[in-house]
């Protein structure tokens, strides 16, 4: 009889679950839901907010498809594992019931928390501990409950990560990662152990910490409660949970030092993995304890994230080439030489930059010369900006010793565009493989390297499908070079 693995990513805008054959690795089914974008409840300028309760409710819906669509009944499933939103606050109370609604990543309330949090305990101490700046992320907003809703405070039992709240509802037993916890600021690497001084310095007891599992384990089982309502058998294990970044590296197959995951939606993320604890002393990119980091194996994951990616793309679809599709506007902007002729584009019209120490630069077109340049010098300069953009922010990485040569992608959304992926070959040096990934899937065959049903992530991942690899073209490095020179040369300008 065939054995099953099942995997949930919960997102922001939905939740998508897929079934993995775990025998021979590949996936029978997928779906998500909400079929339209969940929505995200915004009260005030900044905020944002989600229902703990709809996340389980998008599970079950998409569970079920998949469940008639493969032909799999519970008893036929022989692990689960989460994917989820990353940044996330969700308090619960002694019953185990969300006492306000989740508290989501893009949710910036809470930036004056994890600043003044920097500020009075001291950039070293926050740096070498954390690695990170407070910053907006879960600590700074459960101190943000603290000091607004302390109603709903002083009743808190837990918090969790949008992960740890599915596992919870899945099981009734509330607990978390290491993983998860250094995403949150909860983590001390120095110490090794809950972070107990920023704790302090916000005024939070560490009973609202739960019990730390490690990511690769029997965390939890499904209980009858959840069974009954999901159709799943009771006592299936639970046996992996990574955030969502993480998580896309892991579905890479990205484990070790050196290794790169990049992905290139409306925002792009580079994710590479750093064998030893540092941190950039100007916190432009973020470090957290990557899936499979142990206290005697380093391995952290280091996150570049860039707003404006292929938001800037779709604006320049929209308002430049809104009479081709992505395709020709891609055969459009190859007309153009390498470097565009000379015209630069900054891709930060969405908002403040981490990588930029939270300036709001916006976008910005340099160089244009009327007489001489046309759609394809803009179109390709788009492009040209986001990759100088990725590339900025891998420098930063470099510095911190990370040994960039090989990035894997999924092959999608930027990815398809075969000039951005030669200029980012040409300008990073790297080579790039492109694959057949989803983050369900991943989440899948996380939790069979958690059951043991693989013996290590080279096996999870052996029929990963490799869909293209991308080598630099050493005639057109000094081209690349010049033009992210260029470029470079035009942001420091402007900074």
């Amino acid at each position: 009889m065939a054995r099953y693995l099942l995997g949930f990513d919960v997102g922001s805008s939905s939740v998508k679950a897929s079934l993995v054959n775990a025998d021979n690795g590949k996936c029978v089914s997928s779906a998500f839901f909400p079929e339209k974008e969940a929505p995200i409840k915004a009260v005030k300028a900044g905020w944002a907010e989600q229902e703990p309760d709809s996340w389980w409710q998008y599970a079950k819906q998409a569970l079920q498809k998949i469940m008639a669509e493969g032909g799999v009944k519970g008893d036929d499933i022989a692990a689960i594992g989460i994917s989820y939103q990353m940044h996330g606050l969700v308090c619960v109370d002694k019953d185990l019931r969300p006492l306000r609604p989740a508290i989501i990543w893009c949710d910036s309330r809470a930036v004056p928390y994890g600043e003044r949090a920097f500020n009075e305990l001291g950039a070293e101490k926050c740096l070498s501990h954390l690695l990170n700046s407070p910053g907006n992320f879960t600590a700074a907003k459960l101190a943000w409950v603290k000091d607004n809703e302390p109603d709903i405070y002083n009743n808190i039992y837990k918090v969790m990560l949008p992960g740890d709240y599915m596992a919870m509802r899945l099981s009734g037993v509330p607990n978390t990662t290491v993983s998860g916890l250094s995403e949150g600021m909860f983590w001390d690497f120095k110490e090794n152990q809950v972070a107990q001084f920023l704790l302090d310095y916000y005024g939070v007891p560490s009973s609202f910490i739960p019990d730390i599992v490690p990511t690769f384990c029997e965390q939890s089982v499904v209980c009858e409660t959840a069974a009954r309502e999901l159709g799943l058998k009771a006592g299936t294990p639970i046996t992996y949970r990574g955030g969502d970044q993480p998580n896309n590296a892991l579905s890479l197959n990205v484990f070790e030092p050196g290794e790169i995951a990049a992905t290139a939606g409306t925002s792009g993320v580079v994710y590479g993995v750093l064998g030893e604890v540092n941190y950039d002393p100007k916190s432009r990119v973020n470090t957290f304890a990557h899936v499979n980091h142990a206290t005697d194996k380093t391995r952290l994951g280091v996150l570049l994230c860039i707003n404006g990616t292929g938001i800037l793309n779709a604006w320049m679809h929209r308002n430049v080439t809104f009479d081709m599709g992505y395709a020709e506007m891609n055969d459009l902007a190859a007309q153009a030489p390498i470097g565009s002729d000379g015209v630069c584009i900054m891709p930060f019209g969405n908002g403040a930059e981490r990588v930029l120490q939270n300036k709001e630069l916006g976008c910005s077109i340099h160089g244009l010369n009327f007489n001489k340049h046309a759609r394809p010098h803009l179109v390709r300069a788009a492009q040209e900006g986001i990759v100088f953009s990725f590339c900025y922010g891998m420098e930063i990485m470099q510095q911190m010793g990370m040994d960039i040569k090989k990035i894997h992608a999924g092959k999608a959304n930027m990815f398809l565009s075969p000039l951005f992926r030669d200029t980012l070959a040409g300008v990073s040096g790297a080579t790039i493989e492109l694959y057949e990934t989803d983050g369900s899937v991943g989440a899948a065959k996380g939790a069979g390297i958690g059951a043991g049903i693989y013996a290590d992530h080279n096996e999870a991942f052996a029929t990963l499908e490799k869909l293209q690899v991308i080598e630099p073209k050493v005639v057109d490095r000094v081209a690349y070079a010049d033009a992210y020179a260029h470029w470079k040369d035009t942001l420091n300008k402007n900074l």
